[in-house]
This record gives structure tokens, sequence and C-alpha cells, in this order.
């Protein structure tokens, strides 16, 4: 009897699996002797098999992005040995609470490795938004908060952008400078036989982020939307990040914006079947209007 209450409460405790998601975090862990994996193919093989028995015995797994470098530091910072198993699990129970993590519902290893790599990527950029945005301080002329000024405007502005967009799936990409890189966040805001669908929350707490930021400081970047629409050419249009506001971009500004590389510069060709145009009026917000102190 006790036996079957210790089985059975085993399948009631959540677990955490930290996934190395290439080849190279992998050889990194290898230099530890109680890592047991000599190959990434059998360590991927040995995670799946992991999540399929627990998924078949009832139980609830969920994946997280474990790094290396990140490890290595936390068992500094903590006092831990990086070559315990101990410190491993430690280190997973600690992503699970601060990291992004997936559920397992039985996806392939490759779709949960792009999806929470995705993931890290949107954590960090928001992250590093809301602190420039922190750092920015007040106003020395009227002490309006320039950073909480500039997300509601972003916040204003995207939702009249979204508002205005024909029917269809829309893609909105935002880039803003941000030494030492440019930081880019995308959003889809997507249509379906009901209507519009709800927003993702993560990405469009990311995508207002990058705009405000861009906004707060009068950087330079700017906003593209690109929309779908079954039978039709694809429509992309944009603004520019300019004086604390959005400044529409005429059709051949769209044009050279989205067929450059954002980091590279190096010219892309253009797509066939999309029309390049301007934007929809915005009702004049699109105009200057963030804090020019």
């Amino acid at each position: 009897m006790a036996s079957t209450k210790h089985n059975s409460m085993r399948r009631e405790i959540a677990g955490t699996i930290g996934l190395l998601t290439d080849e190279h975090d992998f050889t990194a862990m290898q230099r530890y002797r109680t890592f047991p994996f000599e190959d990434y193919e059998s360590y991927l093989s040995e995670v799946e098999s992991v999540l399929r028995a627990c998924a078949t015995d009832g139980g609830h797994t969920t994946i997280a992005l474990f790094d290396p470098e990140e490890y290595a530091e936390f068992c500094t910072e903590m006092g831990l040995d990086p070559d315990a198993l101990a410190s491993r699990t430690r280190y997973t129970a600690e992503l699970a609470t601060s990291g992004p993590t997936l559920a397992y519902e039985g996806q392939s290893l490759a779709e949960l490795a792009r999806n929470l790599i995705d993931d890290a990527v949107r954590q960090s950029t928001w992250e590093y938004a809301f602190t420039a945005l922190a750092r920015i301080g007040s106003c020395a002329t009227c002490g309006e908060d320039i950073a909480r000024a500039a997300f509601a405007r972003a916040t204003d502005l995207l939702a009249r952008i979204i508002d205005t967009a024909a029917p269809g799936n829309r893609h909105l990409v935002c880039s803003t400078s941000a030494a030492p890189e440019t930081l880019v966040s995308v959003l889809h805001a997507d249509d379906n036989a009901a209507g519009r669908t709800p927003l993702n929350e993560r990405e469009t707490l990311e995508f207002t982020a990058v705009l405000a930021l861009g906004i707060a400081r009068n950087g330079v970047g700017g906003l593209v939307m690109r929309t779908s629409t079954p039978g039709m050419a694809d429509r992309v249009y944009g603004w520019g990040i300019r004086e604390g506001g959005l400044r529409p971009l005429t059709a051949g500004e769209v044009f050279d914006a989205y067929c450059t590389d954002i980091e590279s510069g190096d010219i892309i060709s253009p797509e066939s079947d999309v029309e390049y145009c301007e934007p929809p009026d915005l009702d004049g917000v699109e105009q200057s209007g963030g804090h020019n102190h």
C-alpha cells in the first residue's frame, strides 16, 4: 500500500528539464566529469525518452533553456560545485521560476528548442528595454516621468496601428538603436474565422517596450507593418521613429527599409506580389508628440 501511494505521489510531482539546444552548449557541458552523455544525438534521444515516459504516466513536464555559461556563473555566485548533479538540479529548478519555459505536449525537440530560444531572446529584449527606460528618469524641465509617458504613447500608437490595418494577418516589426546593438521586436496580430485573435501578451509587452524606448530617446528606428489577405498582394507600410513619435514613410522609404538587412545593411531582394505603400492615417498621432523638452 505504501509503495502504491508513493508511486501515485510521484506522478503528481511536476518536473523541469533543462535542455541544451545545440551541440556547442552540449560540448561545453562535457567538461564536467559527472555529465553522463558522450554525444549530442544520444543525449537528445534520452531527453525525448524521458519526456514521453513522463507524459505516458500522466506527469507534467516543462522544458527550460539550459545555458552552460549562465550555469557556471550561477554556481560561482551560489558557491556550488559545477561538477555535481545536485548543482545542475538546483540550477534547473531556478530556471523554472526565472527563465522561459514550455510545457511538453508531444512536440518535437527541434520545435521546443526553437521556441525556447525565441522566448529567451524576447525576454532578454524586453528586460533590456525596460531597464534602459527606467534609467532615463524624469524631465529636468517639467518633472514628467519620460519612460512612463513614452510607454503610454507607444501603447496608444500600437493600438491605433492595429485598428487601422486592413483585415487579414498582420506582421509588425519594430527596431530602434540601442548600443551596443539594434533592438528588434516582432508582433503578430492575426484574424481567424471568428475575427481578430487576442494579441500574445508577452509579444505585445516586448514590442511596446522597444517602441517606447525609441520614442523616449528620440532615437533612430522604425516600425513596419505587413498585412496578408487571401487572394490579394501583401501590403507593406511603416513609420520612422522621429522626435518622440512616428513619421509616416513614403512607399519608396518603406521599400528601402524592408529590403535592407537591419544588422548588416546588405540589400535584400524584393519579394514578388508585395505592394509597398504609404500607411493609413492615424488621426494625426503619427506626428511628433513625445517628450521634447
